[in-house]
């Protein structure tokens, strides 16, 4: 990516929680900036041994958890207003 001058990763697409979250934080290591587009993403209710979370809730967490160090977190308004 380097090679092609790219040195920001916008994150879209589904579950939250994984693809989203991992590719952002691995994006952040070496150095690339990175937009994660919070009306972009989603995910599902999880109910698993540990209890249940619902979508809104996780979906907030990883936000919230994003914005804290690793991304710059932004709605798809957002984003395109910034893109002009």
């Amino acid at each position: 990516m380097r090679e092609k001058n790219i040195d920001t990763v916008v994150i879209t697409g589904y579950m939250t929680q994984m693809c989203c979250d991992t590719t952002a934080r691995q994006a952040m290591h070496p150095g690339f900036s990175v937009e994660f587009i919070s009306d972009a993403t989603g995910t599902l209710q999880i109910s698993n041994e540990a209890g249940t979370v619902t979508a809104e809730e996780l979906h907030r967490a990883i936000l919230v958890t994003q914005a804290m160090r690793f991304s710059k977190v932004l709605t798809t308004e957002q984003w395109i207003k910034d893109l002009v």
